[in-house]
């Protein structure tokens, strides 16, 4: 996932941007994960808070990456989304550290 500017709400444009993936996939998600609900102004735009991005995340970690079923996500989601979040969060924390390493091996040749 390509890493945000830091900013209190993103469009689903820029949503859609991070993970690679279309708008309508994430509109889509919306409707299946009540865990992803993110506000809407007078015209109905959706605004992405970090929290509803991180939520995204670990339904496109569920679902594109390990290759779960949306009901397979869904429930592993419900169980303890909790521990789920949280798994998320370090495998991308993990992701961003490898990397910067890859970055730092590769400046060295140089």
């Amino acid at each position: 996932m390509e890493q945000p500017p830091e900013k209190l709400y993103y469009s689903i444009g820029e949503v859609a941007a991070m993970f690679g993936e279309n708008p309508s996939l994430i509109r889509y998600w919306e409707k299946e994960f009540d865990i992803i609900k993110p506000l809407k102004n007078k015209k109905g735009n959706r605004r992405f808070t970090q929290q509803d991005i991180d939520r995204i995340g670990l339904v496109h970690h569920y679902v594109k990456e390990r290759g779960m079923t949306l009901k397979g996500a869904r429930q592993k989601i419900r169980e303890n989304r909790e521990d789920a979040e949280n798994a998320y969060l370090v495998i991308r924390s993990l992701k961003q550290i490898r990397a910067l390493l890859l970055e730092i091996r590769d400046n060295m040749g140089e």
